[in-house]
């Protein structure tokens, strides 16, 4: 076993207080596994946390990240879910296994531990198993982006073939939702700002693309491109005004999964998309640790490969944000 580890901290909010430290490799207590590293995905919300913390009373020094594909290389005693050798993916919710959300559950990268190390200690709960068919740093997608809209879609919103789901933008969450969308059968409009991006995103899949730079009424050219019927699932990623105008788009009985804040914490709406059209609205916390199972499961059966716009050394986690601040086309993935 190794005996040091390497570790991004942060003692002060901002990424310009980044370091990277050496500290020796812990030995797992009971029902804890140590786990080496191979790659961590990158979420706006680690961005978020770098920034200012949410909101959340961070312990410091803080250490970013939830999303790890790594390997078990040692075991403490009384665990029985892994073995050494066993490649594995981190939850996003430590204490979430199924079911309803337990008030002591808590995100890695928060208040919980930070994956962007060499050596992680996890808890033997907050893993699974990962998928064979993926690489580690297509694996470290799942967690937080992949496991959001399958919540959305799958778990909670019973996607079936022959619906429409429309997606804002091309990050991490919008395009696994294209691709779970369409590996079930539905259809599915993306919304973004650039031309380049609606081409690569119809090349994944999109049944239809609509530029909201270039055109006047997005809301008008969704329902219109649905023969006036609407959406069914809208991945409500913007936030703030933005669900308004994505409440407009569903069809009667619709669904809008509120996921992102982009726009701030704030959201708004007219009153009336609502009472005529009858929309489930619901938020989107990620998901629990059966999910994420299911997804890794659905993920070797179809083929699902994550789009990755980036893959840094883990030794260049400042590039690596600010390629994440650009807005990527898919999801930017550090290597140990």
């Amino acid at each position: 076993m190794p005996n040091t580890l390497q570790r991004w901290e942060l003692n002060r909010y901002g990424a310009h207080n980044l370091s990277l430290e050496t500290d020796s490799v812990p030995r797992p207590g009971p029902g804890e596994v140590l786990v080496r590293v191979e790659a961590v995905s990158l979420n706006y919300r680690d961005k978020l946390m770098i920034d200012n913390g949410m909101g959340m009373p961070l312990a410091m020094p803080f250490t970013p990240s939830s999303d790890m594909c790594g390997t078990v290389i040692a075991t403490g005693a009384g665990v029985t879910r892994w073995r050494a050798d066993d490649r594995i993916v981190s939850t996003f919710w430590a204490g979430w296994t199924d079911g309803t959300c337990p008030a002591d559950a808590f995100a890695l990268g928060g208040t919980g531990p930070g994956m962007l190390a060499s050596h992680v200690l996890l808890n033997e709960h907050w893993a699974v198993a990962a998928p064979r068919s993926l690489t580690a740093a297509q694996a470290s997608t799942l967690p937080c982006a992949g496991l959001t809209a399958w919540f959305a879609l799958v778990e909670t919103g019973a996607l079936r073939a022959g619906q429409t789901v429309l997606v804002h933008g091309t990050g991490g969450v919008a395009l696994f939702g294209l691709q779970i969308a369409r590996a079930h059968g539905a259809q599915v409009i993306v919304v973004s700002g650039s031309d380049h991006k609606l081409e690569q995103a119809r090349a994944l899949g999109a049944s239809h693309g609509i530029n909201r730079q270039g055109t006047a009424d997005w809301v008008s050219a969704a329902r219109e491109w649905t023969g006036g019927r609407g959406v069914d699932h809208v991945l409500e990623i913007v936030g703030g005004a933005n669900l308004g105008r994505s409440l407009q788009t569903l069809g009667q009985g619709g669904r809008a999964s509120v996921i992102g804040i982009l726009e701030g914490d704030q959201i708004s709406s007219s009153v009336f998309p609502v009472i005529m059209g009858r929309p489930t609205i619901q938020g989107i916390s990620v998901g629990h640790r059966r999910a994420l199972e299911e997804l890794v499961r659905a993920v070797d059966a179809t083929g699902l490969q994550p789009v990755i716009a980036a893959e840094y050394d883990y030794t260049e986690l400042p590039r690596a944000l600010e390629h994440l601040a650009r807005g990527p086309f898919g999801k930017v993935v550090l290597k140990f």
